[in-house]
């Protein structure tokens, strides 16, 4: 054993997913192997006196003590756990006495264990052998075989629910939890794999528990109360330590998102001071995702790149760009409110744009264009030579382009459905089922009906009108309606306005996320191989000092 170079090495493996319990599991196997405290010569080796003789009548399927993960030491004594403890199995109840109204007696079912209380009563008779009483250990014999020292009220033992009681005086139940938990663990591992994991009484009956010294037993599980506590603190330490970096993280994206100064020139350099020192703040992805949503917000809000004020503004560019059609449902539906997330918001906006920027209706700069799905009910309308953009396509190919998809139709299909074959360059963005997902064209295609189509016009390219949707993605569940599958009705879409850049500006920005995003890529790179690291040591860790000393 050597434990040394794992409490040398603590520091850097306990940022890992799950440095703590494998602490606390590392502590049970130093107990059980009679590695977490020293013995004594003094100490006596328990002889169960007066233990009740094992009946030869109880079925038992003996669990082999060689197939375990652990040994133990010489001096300590394997005994069946029928040998030294009251073992009693739980009465199938019937189930149309129970209630939730808190009417007669409360009933423990596999689901109670873990929780050590109870949802269920049963209000009819019983046997009161089949009563547990506070102190009593429980045991669920489906799923995951959870041992527990029952907290709760006096209750009745249901079906499929064991109950350990008077223990032998050489035997300390507290002790005894310890190596019955990892045995019942490691039958469960070695249990077929089905729905629902079963352990059955015969099981239950060939299994031996080792038990050291009497005073042995007593100073090992303080030992483990202890070091547990030790575990505890560390546990507690390790949610506030991230708690104070997601306020951080958190406090320092605001800053860059929402600076002191609405002056978009003297706010690009503080921006760039956050997001260039940022990977120094985060340790998750989930602060990865953050940093990628503030990018996209700075982005709509022209606080990524700096302004050139000789540059044409948007009235002016729009000045010379035809508007497109409007919408054939567009005088048959009324307009609905659509406020995005950010400050500069998709709907017509209550703060004002960036110099040289103008709020615009998207139906102004961009065709929108319904998706169709061919019938299903036709098989010659598919596999023809016309891609068809669904949402598994969609999904793999999210906030990129997609080329290629994995449905076609032919020219039947494409004109029965009354879709059109939209151009390379269209935005399509996913507005049923899986709401969200928005890619380029970068060929012409067909969409299925879960998409709304956005044709640009020479005033807007397809990128920034798919930046837009991505920078305001959090915000469109407020406007998607449907108890099963949530949808984004046109009327939504028909009012939307978005906040225009000059051309010229579009592509800077454009340019400068992807560059942004791709460092991103990197950085959530590098926290996916720190964490590999910190795993693949701490695992090291653990096996070498759980390996027998030389």
């Amino acid at each position: 054993m050597n434990a040394a170079r794992l409490l040398e090495h603590f520091e850097r493996i306990s940022d890992a997913a799950d440095a703590v319990p494998r602490l606390r599991r590392f502590v049970l196997d130093l107990a059980v192997r009679g590695a977490l405290v020293a013995p004594e010569a003094h100490d006596k080796p328990v002889s169960l006196a007066d233990a009740k003789a094992r009946a030869p009548q109880v079925k038992a399927v003996d669990l082999p003590i060689e197939s375990l993960s652990f040994t133990v030491p010489a001096a300590w004594r394997w005994a069946y756990l029928t040998e030294f403890a009251n073992v009693a199995y739980g009465f199938a109840f019937a189930s149309n006495r129970f209630n939730s109204s808190r009417k007669g007696m409360p009933l423990i079912r596999i689901r109670d264990i873990a929780n050590l209380d109870t949802e269920a009563y049963f209000d009819g008779d019983y046997d009161e052998q089949y009563i547990v009483r506070r102190g009593d250990y429980v045991v669920g014999m489906d799923g995951s075989f959870n041992v527990r020292r029952w907290r709760g009220s006096d209750s009745l033992l249901n079906q499929r629910v064991l109950r350990i009681k008077d223990w032998h005086p050489d035997a300390l139940c507290a002790w005894c939890q310890i190596p019955l938990q990892m045995i019942l663990d490691h039958v469960h591992g070695q249990t077929s794999q089905t729905t629902v994991k079963h352990l059955s009484a015969k099981q239950m009956n060939g299994v031996r528990i080792p038990l050291p010294p009497l005073a042995e037993q007593h100073r090992i599980v303080a030992k483990v109360d202890e070091l547990m506590a030790v575990c505890d603190r560390l546990e507690a330490a390790q949610a506030e330590r991230e708690a104070r970096r997601d306020r951080l993280v958190s406090a320092s994206l605001a800053r860059v998102t929402n600076p002191d100064s609405d002056d978009a020139k003297s706010a690009t350099p503080s921006v760039r001071f956050h997001l260039d020192h940022f990977a120094r703040l985060a340790t998750r992805p989930e602060h990865v995702k953050q940093l990628r949503q503030t990018i996209l917000n700075l982005a709509v809000r022209g606080r990524l790149v700096p302004q050139f004020p000789h540059e044409e503004t948007a009235e002016q560019m729009l000045e010379g760009v035809e508007a497109p059609p409007l919408p054939p449902r567009y005088n048959k539906r009324s307009q609905e409110s659509v406020m995005g997330s950010c400050g500069l918001a998709i709907n017509h906006p209550k703060a004002a744009a960036p110099p040289g920027w103008m709020w615009v209706p998207l139906i102004r700069i961009a065709k929108l264009e319904s998706g169709h799905t061919p019938s299903r009910n036709r098989p010659d309308w598919w596999n023809g030579d016309v891609p068809w953009i669904g949402l598994v396509d969609a999904r793999v190919h999210n906030n990129g382009v997609i080329n290629t998809t994995i449905q076609s139709t032919n020219a039947e299909g494409l004109a029965n459905s009354a879709a059109r074959l939209l151009p390379a360059g269209t935005v399509c963005f996913s507005r049923t089922a899986s709401v969200g997902y928005v890619v380029i064209m970068g060929r012409a295609m067909a969409t299925s009906q879960d998409f709304v189509n956005w044709v640009p016009t020479p005033a807007v390219t397809s990128e920034w009108i798919q930046l837009v949707l991505m920078a305001e993605r959090p915000a469109l569940d407020r406007f998607s309606k449907g108890a099963v599958h949530q949808t984004i009705y046109y009327p939504a879409w028909i009012s939307m306005h978005i906040a225009l850049p000059p051309l010229a500006e579009q592509r800077r920005i454009v340019a400068k996320v992807e560059e942004l995003m791709a460092l991103c890529d990197q950085l959530e790179a590098s926290l996916a191989s720190a964490a590999t690291d910190r795993a693949r040591l701490l695992e090291a860790l653990l096996h070498e000092a759980l390996a027998p000393a030389a």
